[in-house]
């Protein structure tokens, strides 16, 4: 089992996290509350979506780590997962993604509507609520 392997199943286990279907096409894609917080792609790069204003916050810290690329123009940021220690470090990281994106207004849209760091069009495929309201609200219109 590798890093991203290790650290996908220890956050699945998160009760404020479900399994998800990544917008990037990424493979794994975990969840909360119908937003996308996390995405692994190939190897042992993890995207974790912060919003804007929890990376502004964070950025002093954020840049001393050798272990993490911080798109200019995105609320995602990338972590690569290169020892134990870095696994710490998202872990800590989907802390603050939950906290920001479960009471930031406007999180929910901002998840939809930034694309992950692999992404170059907003997220189409979503999470399991994501999927469920826009059915219902297709069906609601008709």
């Amino acid at each position: 089992m590798n890093l991203a392997e290790y650290a996908n199943a220890h956050l699945a286990g998160w009760p404020a996290l479900s399994r998800g279907s990544a917008g990037c096409g990424a493979r794994h894609c975990l969840c909360a509350g119908g937003r996308e917080i996390v995405h692994f792609h190939d190897g042992n790069e993890v995207d974790v979506h912060l919003t804007h204003d929890m990376i502004h916050r964070l950025r002093p810290a954020l840049r001393t780590s050798s272990a993490l690329q911080l798109p200019a123009a995105s609320g995602w940021i990338t972590v690569r997962l290169e020892t134990g220690s870095d696994i710490d470090l998202l872990a800590t990281l989907v802390s603050a993604a939950l906290l920001a994106t479960g009471g930031e207004p406007g999180a929910a849209e901002s998840a939809r509507t930034d694309p992950c760091t692999r992404e170059s069009t907003p997220v189409s495929r979503g999470c399991p609520d994501q999927r469920l309201r826009r059915a219902f609200r297709w069906r609601r219109k008709r």
